[in-house]
C-alpha cells in the first residue's frame, strides 16, 4: 500500500517551495517574502479556523467521519509549526544583519 503526502500550502498563490530563498533584486525580494508571509499567516487562519469547525462538529455528534477532524487539526499544526519556524528564522536573520558593523 503507497500513502501519498500532498505538499503543504501556505495559501494563495504561494507554496512551501516559495520559502526557499532564490537570487533577486532587493525589490522583488521583499515583496515576494512578505507576500509569502502574508499568505502563510492567511492560510494558517483559514486552517484554524477548520479545524475548530470540525471539532465542534465531532463534540457535538454532528460529523460522520472523524478523520477530517483530525486530519485538519494535523494540517493545522504542522502549518503553525511551520509558520513559527520561518518566524523564528527571519527574527534571528534579522537580529544577526542588525549586530553586523558597517
Amino acid at each position: 500500500m503507497s500513502l501519498a503526502i500532498d505538499p503543504v500550502s501556505t495559501g494563495g498563490t504561494a507554496s512551501l517551495s516559495a520559502l526557499s530563498f532564490e537570487r533577486a533584486d532587493a525589490a522583488a525580494s521583499d515583496s515576494s517574502f512578505a507576500t509569502t508571509l502574508t499568505g502563510a499567516v492567511e492560510n494558517l487562519q483559514q486552517l484554524q479556523s477548520t479545524s475548530n469547525e470540525l471539532a465542534v462538529q465531532a463534540v457535538t455528534g454532528d460529523l460522520t467521519d472523524i478523520h477530517q477532524a483530525t486530519i485538519a487539526a494535523a494540517r493545522a499544526s504542522v502549518t503553525l509549526d511551520l509558520v513559527v519556524a520561518v518566524r523564528d528564522r527571519s527574527v534571528a536573520a534579522f537580529n544577526d544583519i542588525m549586530r553586523m558593523q558597517a
